[in-house]
């Protein structure tokens, strides 16, 4: 239960727009879902893994799975309509392994409904107060440049990578859905994490939209750390790398400040403020704890004032 202690900067927050995938941003998410219409989610839709992958690979579109992932965990007490999304078949079938919401999402999707305007058609189904948003309405995957100069598609090979690659890229380069971008323009703080660092974040921030919209915000953007290492190249990156990599991706120093449960010992001293403490959560000690988090996200927003 999150009390009203934890969030009394956050309750004067006009507009919170929160930035990632899958897992983290849906904690995120459900950590905030008190600000209702003032808490927006932008979702990274290049995952081609999963139920999703095979989605991707037999029907193409864009990647669903996260997007629902992340309502559904906005939902702080899950109901029969929630239950129905998320259900995921079983058996050795077709459908085994394939998440209902994925394939409702995908049939809305073919029905030549928008992506966004499906999403929102889905918020009502499930009554989310909050918003969530693809980054984009075009099918777009994500690629990396390695040191040798090679390039790799697909976000799992990405995460498989056994190097750091030396960059990022979109394949093909698809435009930001005008919602999200008119989204950061009017926050007031973007967060961004925690998640898979290469393959959840860093995908959002490579459209130039997004990019010139976070250079023009005069939001108070703070980066989430993850509570562990990444099983993924990004696990080479420090705290202080990870936020230089969004900085360089944008073309601006635009983080703020920092949230991390890791003590920082001899790394590159950072130039944001930062925000160190327990976060997990006291059952799942590798899952954020939201009251801890929500307090820690009102703490860095006091401290960024």
């Amino acid at each position: 239960m999150i009390t009203m202690l934890n969030h009394d900067h956050l309750i004067q927050v006009k507009h919170l727009v929160a930035i990632g995938g899958g897992h983290g941003l849906g904690r995120v998410m459900s950590s905030l879902n008190f600000l209702k219409e003032q808490l927006t989610g932008i979702v990274a839709t290049t995952d081609n893994g999963g139920s999703t992958g095979r989605i991707r690979q037999d029907h193409g579109g864009i990647a669903w799975g996260d997007l629902r992932n992340c309502l559904t965990q906005i939902i702080a007490n899950p109901t029969t309509a929630s239950a129905v999304f998320e259900y995921r078949f079983s058996g050795s079938g077709e459908l085994a392994g394939h998440n209902l919401g994925n394939l409702i999402l995908k049939a809305l999707e073919d029905m030549h409904i928008r992506p966004t305007d499906a999403i929102n058609l889905i918020r009502n189904f499930l009554r989310v107060k909050s918003f969530l948003l693809p980054m984009s309405d075009a099918p777009v995957h994500l690629g990396a440049v390695l040191p040798s100069g090679e390039k790799i598609w697909g976000e799992v090979a990405v995460d498989n990578l056994q190097q750091l690659p030396s960059s990022l890229f979109l394949s093909p380069m698809v435009q930001a859905s005008p919602e999200a971008v008119n989204a950061i323009l009017q926050a007031d703080v973007i967060l961004l994490g925690p998640g898979s660092f290469l393959t959840s974040i860093m995908p959002t921030l490579l459209l130039p939209e997004i990019a010139q919209a976070l250079k023009a915000s005069f939001a108070k953007i703070i980066f989430i750390d993850n509570l562990g290492i990444e099983h993924s190249p990004s696990a080479r990156l420090s705290l202080a790398d990870r936020i230089d990599w969004i900085n360089k991706t944008v073309g601006k120093n635009i983080v703020n400040g920092a949230i991390t449960s890791i003590q920082l010992k001899d790394q590159k001293p950072l130039d944001v403020k930062l925000l160190v403490r327990k976060l997990n959560a006291d059952d799942v000690t590798y899952r954020h704890d939201r009251d801890r988090l929500c307090s820690a996200i009102n703490d860095m927003i006091a401290e960024l004032a």
